[in-house]
């Protein structure tokens, strides 16, 4: 079937992006799903950093590429062997596709599953093939997703089947950003009931990090970003304390404003200078958490001595360090009983044709989670 997408095909065009248009709406050829696949309408699918970073070539992928991995959608189509899922089932998708059967899946270590580790980099599905198509040549997939287009063909184990009464903007939060940054507090940090946690980065992954701290507990919830609007929503959240760290031109200064040292500093943001900041927020033997993907030759020197010193562990968090089929349908329950308020960061919806707009935004570091929404 044709359908219409945005292709990615040249990596590191300079911003504003509305005018360079790294992302061209074309029209691409889409291969009905083979066995252990679905196709999937798509509904909306949310703007995240993951992908601003392939556009501007800090994660470099295999390209041309129809980019796009947190989506919401239905089922329209069932290949063979998929007997759970049926046409007009709402689905979330799942940025890594979970073989099931690898040491990291049999161990419940889901983000670390190695045959979908590999799919991911090559740019295919679980099943290795390629289902997208531009004039006969093969167009690679983006962690097995490829949401920014009107339809797209995934493995069975990238979806997770949802509630009907969620609307596919709220659904498609769950997929990266809430998966992401709540899987980091409640799994890999297992923060509990009088824990203090500082959240670093106040994206879409950084504002659930932060509903998970309070959802658990947390007696303080310190919130950092350098946009004041967000940190003011981060306040009526229920972060304790909110730093705009341009404001503190010391570590100790730092170190004030924040209300003294945290058990746990999680750094959101994918910037070197936010593990940085996370990890001076954090306590002697306490533990900072990243769940940022910065470019590739960014680096941290850790002092050994006080690491030995201050028992302090270094954590990463990769899809939410947890089992998403479980994960997702927990964070859905907390959501409707409200406790896990994630309606409260959507941000603006663009139409495919606006999704450039929708990118530049994004790299301003002023907007909520954004979405490209599908009539």
């Amino acid at each position: 079937m044709k359908i219409r997408a945005a292709l990615l095909r040249e990596m590191g065009l300079p911003a504003p992006y509305a005018s360079s248009r790294p992302l061209s709406i074309a029209e691409v050829d889409l291969q009905p799903p083979g066995r252990g696949e679905v196709l999937v309408r798509i509904r909306a699918a949310g703007l995240c950093h993951s992908d601003l970073s392939v556009i501007n070539g800090d994660r470099p992928r295999v390209l041309p590429m129809v980019l796009g991995h947190e989506a919401s959608g239905e089922i329209v189509e069932t290949g063979e062997g998929v007997t759970d899922l049926s046409a007009g089932d709402h689905v979330i998708m799942v940025f890594v596709p979970v073989c099931g059967c690898c040491n990291p899946c049999l161990e419940g270590r889901a983000a670390l599953c190695e045959p979908g580790a590999v799919a991911n980099s090559n740019g295919t599905l679980l099943s290795g093939q390629r289902r997208l198509q531009l004039g006969g040549e093969a167009v690679n997939h983006h962690a097995g997703v490829s949401c920014f287009a009107e339809y797209a063909v995934v493995a069975r184990n990238s979806c997770v089947k949802v509630h009907t009464e969620l609307s596919h903007r709220e659904a498609a939060l769950f997929g990266c950003a809430v998966l992401t940054g709540a899987g980091a507090v409640i799994n890999r940090a297992k923060v509990r009931a009088g824990d203090s946690v500082a959240v670093v980065g106040l994206g879409g992954v950084g504002l659930s990090a932060l509903l998970a701290a309070v959802a658990s507990g947390a007696r303080r919830v310190v919130a950092v970003d350098l946009n004041d609007d967000k940190l003011a929503l981060a306040r009526s959240l229920g972060a304790t304390e909110t730093v705009n760290p341009s404001q503190a031109d010391t570590p100790a200064r730092l170190l004030e404003m924040a209300g003294g040292p945290v058990d746990y500093g999680l750094d959101m943001a994918g910037a070197l200078k936010a593990f940085e900041t996370a990890y001076a927020l954090t306590r002697r033997g306490g533990t900072t958490v990243t769940s940022g993907l910065p470019h590739p030759a960014q680096a941290f020197s850790l002092p050994l001595s006080q690491m030995v010193g201050e028992e302090r562990e270094v954590r990463g968090s990769y899809l939410g360090s947890g089992v998403p089929a479980l994960n997702i349908r927990r964070y859905i329950d907390l959501y409707k009983g409200g406790r896990l308020p994630v309606d409260r960061m959507l941000g603006k919806a663009f139409t495919l044709d606006t999704i450039n707009e929708g990118f530049d935004n994004l790299a301003s570091g002023s907007g909520l989670r954004d979405s490209v929404v599908f009539e």
